[in-house]
């Protein structure tokens, strides 16, 4: 695969390898990311740690089923549903997993673990912002917010890519992306509707003294 393939491989995938970006926007991203894990992880509710326990793991298994998409591989994020089941709590949940499958599986890159903790936690944040939009009709706030989970960590690799001098040629990328964003959204739609008959609880926030 030639040098820019491989670029479209690792944005489909969403998993930035060490070497590929500027060597200050991961380590900036490092230092952000430890802070945020602190902001997002404190006085964590003992009824939290079993919906972070099995979000993270749903995550984990997600990332293993890898789809044939434009030529290459993408895998549901399902950034989204966790925004929506943790809040800001998914940020610590999505670190700890990256960072994993970097020291595990070489998935991604060490160095890389902050940037692409951060790209992914901005989507399930963004996520989460939505569905706390009352106003908004529930399943029409699940679905944007599985599709804005996917695609704004791929405007800020976009980003991240063209600070480290591969072009503006890379935000044509975005338009593919917006396919398996849509995708994105219905299976979170589906997600949605599923709890909402059998366990609604998990939908409900748990965190209310730390939110507003």
């Amino acid at each position: 695969m030639d040098v820019y393939g491989s670029l479209i491989n690792r944005l489909l995938l969403m998993h930035i390898a060490d070497g590929i970006i500027d060597l200050r926007i991961s380590i900036a991203a490092n230092v952000v990311s430890v802070a945020l894990i602190y902001v997002a992880g404190r006085k964590v509710a003992p009824d939290e740690i079993p919906k972070m326990g099995v979000t993270g793991a749903a995550l984990f298994v997600a990332s293993l089923v890898h789809i044939p998409f434009a030529g290459t591989s993408i895998h549901p994020g399902l950034l989204g549903i966790a925004g929506i089941i943790l809040g800001k709590r998914a940020f610590p949940v999505i670190f700890t997993l990256l960072l994993f499958q970097s020291l595990v599986f070489q998935h991604g890159g060490l160095l890389s673990v902050g940037v692409n903790s951060l790209n992914m936690g901005a989507g399930a944040f963004v996520a989460w912002l939505i569905w706390r939009q009352r106003f908004i009709p529930e399943y029409l706030r699940a679905a944007l917010a599985g599709f804005i989970g996917i695609m704004v960590p791929a405007l800020l690799m976009a980003v991240e890519f063209h600070l480290s001098d591969y072009g503006r040629g890379i935000f044509y990328l975005l338009s593919v992306y917006v396919v398996a964003a849509a995708l994105e959204g219905f299976l979170t739609l589906f997600v949605v509707k599923f709890f909402r008959k059998t366990k609604p609880g998990i939908l409900s926030r748990t965190w209310k003294s730390h939110d507003d």
